[in-house]
């Protein structure tokens, strides 16, 4: 914006400021209002383009009038009335102020102002194009900066597969504070408390841009730290004085107005931070070639030649008739589909814990969404699920892999998984999105089977004469809903009918390696799940005894012995 001559000066804390800046205002408004890239700052102080918050990203040049919004020590929030610039609309100061209240309540060191927010705000977007935002704060239609692609800009390839930026060969700085994505993915913050950290809200991206600015230790309140703030945000002298500008005049005073309705830069949908869709650039007329101012004479008829009979001449030979040629065939240029379109991200939509027994099917199924470069559910988006590692679990249908498509809330969830018999764990897959694609992991586990009953395979009673052996053997079998496990620990005693059993030290009886008697043993089911008890062997006390199996779970089987003397 052109300087206002003829008002006065702003005056500030002292008078070689106030000189420096208002020197700076008067020639930086001759330049041409339009974002330009950042000169680079002093020398041995300025990294790389892609260390800055905005890649060193273009921005608007506009500069603060002269005359600032109220004299020196009036209140900083002044009334609707005043200079129009001085006007902040009402969701992006409410964010600036949002996020000065939250870096205080962590960092209070730093004592970052609102004010410088809202100096950068400007600068990098014009207030989110003069407020053009939603209910919860995030701009109608996405920020971008140009193509970071090394012609006249900083180079910075892509970091982000376009999820941000809609650019999947180069970065583009994004939002109203206009980050660039490798930046977003480290200082990126969730200002609005809706759960997603979004560089198009102004809350997320105001507290995003706080908490970059004091970084470290700085001290804001320190004029040598708030420029180092700045020039960390764009590495340029000229960005610092443009900023230092517009913080200087919003802490003379400033007031809010509504959404939308903010004053634009002059340079808005030219450059910096014109985005896509902002309907706010202006398009001159192609010139006309100019005239030269005079009209060429009208030609005279040729006359016309006396009439004589013309020679007898041969007629030339007719010309060849070109063969016809075939139109080169049209092309249509490739449609770019609007970030609405676009994939952006891959997120999960509340899958629970994978885990089932061998055999059975998995309870939880994996559920994701899909959303596009807004942050919106994205409908049609093919999804491929995988199952990956040594397992022998499949989805339905015998499949280790299948592609579904996201529905119209973005979700889209797996077929339903089934154990094979191999334990242990392994991964599922999810991935969507081409060139670099989102992919979300998932750890799944089998776990072996578990007995759950013991029973004998035959139910004939068991009897022994008093220091004889029993004629038929034990045989049990562990299982699990029905399903024979093997290689299950089982523990056979002897026990007493007392109210809490115990080892009881006569009756039936185990033989042990070396031929004495043995109450209690410790065995392993085989296949199937199946076990044969050691031969049993009676001494001479007679009377019902009971044999107690225990599996590791808890199953139990009680089995009844008797001991008596052959009928006369």
């Amino acid at each position: 914006m052109a300087a206002q001559f003829g008002r006065r000066l702003r005056r500030g804390a002292t008078t070689t400021a106030v000189a420096a800046a208002a020197v700076a205002a008067l020639s930086a408004s001759q330049a041409p209002a339009a974002p330009h890239p950042g000169d680079q700052a002093a020398a041995g102080a300025t990294p790389p383009g892609d260390s800055a918050a905005t890649g060193n990203s273009p921005y608007h040049t506009d500069l603060p009038p002269l005359n600032t919004p109220n004299k020196p020590g009036a209140s900083v929030n002044l009334p609707v009335t005043g200079s129009a610039e001085a006007g902040i609309p009402a969701s992006v100061l409410a964010a600036y102020k949002k996020a000065e209240q939250a870096v205080a309540g962590t960092d209070a060191a730093c004592r970052l102002p609102w004010q410088l927010l809202a100096a950068i705000g400007k600068v990098e977007s014009g207030q989110a194009r003069g407020g053009k935002v939603d209910a919860n704060g995030t701009t109608f239609s996405p920020i971008l900066g140009p193509a970071l692609n090394g012609q006249g800009f900083a180079l910075i390839r892509d970091t982000d597969g376009g999820a941000y930026d809609g650019d999947s060969t180069h970065d583009r700085a994004v939002g109203p504070m206009q980050f660039i994505p490798s930046t977003w993915a480290t200082w990126g913050q969730d200002g609005n408390g809706d759960g997603r950290k979004d560089p198009n809200n102004i809350y997320d991206a105001a507290l995003a841009a706080g908490r970059y600015l004091c970084a470290g230790s700085r001290d804001l309140s320190l004029a040598t730290d708030l420029d180092r703030a700045v020039l960390s945000y764009n590495h340029s002298t000229e960005y610092l004085r443009t900023v230092r500008s517009w913080f200087d005049y919003y802490n003379r005073g400033t007031h809010e107005v509504p959404d939308g309705t903010g004053v634009l830069p002059a340079d808005t949908g030219t450059g910096a931070g014109a985005g896509t869709g902002t309907g706010t650039g202006t398009s001159s007329p192609s010139p006309t070639p100019p005239s030269t101012g005079t009209t060429p004479p009208a030609a005279s008829p040729p006359a016309t030649p006396p009439a004589t009979s013309p020679p007898a001449t041969t007629p030339p030979p007719a010309k060849p008739t070109p063969p016809p040629t075939t139109p080169p065939p049209t092309t249509t240029p490739p449609v770019t589909p609007s970030p609405a379109e676009t994939f952006g991200s891959l997120e999960n939509a509340g899958t629970g814990p994978l885990t089932a027994t061998a055999g059975e099917a998995f309870a939880e199924r994996v559920k994701v969404r899909a959303r596009n470069m807004l942050g919106a559910p994205l409908a049609r988006t093919p999804v491929t699920f995988t199952l990956v590692g040594e397992t022998d679990t499949r989805f339905a249908g015998g499949k280790s892999t299948v592609t579904l498509t996201t529905g119209a809330d973005g979700t889209v969830t797996a077929p339903a998984l089934t154990a094979g018999e191999r334990t242990g764990a392994f991964k599922v897959t999810a991935v969507a999105g081409t060139g670099k694609p989102r992919i979300l992991t998932y750890t799944a586990r089998v776990t072996a089977r578990v007995a759950d009953t013991v029973a004998r395979t035959e139910d004939k009673a068991l009897t022994a004469a008093p220091g004889a052996a029993f004629a038929d053997r034990v045989e049990v079998r562990t299982t699990y809903k029905g399903t024979g496990v093997a290689d299950t620990a089982v523990t056979a005693t002897m026990i007493t009918d007392a109210e809490t059993p115990a080892e009881n030290d006569k009756g039936p009886y185990f033989k042990g390696a070396d031929g004495e008697p043995v109450r209690t043993l410790n065995l392993t089911t085989g296949a199937d799940g199946l076990l044969t008890l050691p031969e049993i062997h009676a001494d001479d006390t007679a009377g019902t005894y009971t044999l107690r199996l225990t599996t590791a779970s808890g199953a139990t089987l009680t089995v009844e012995l008797k001991v008596e003397a052959p009928a006369a």
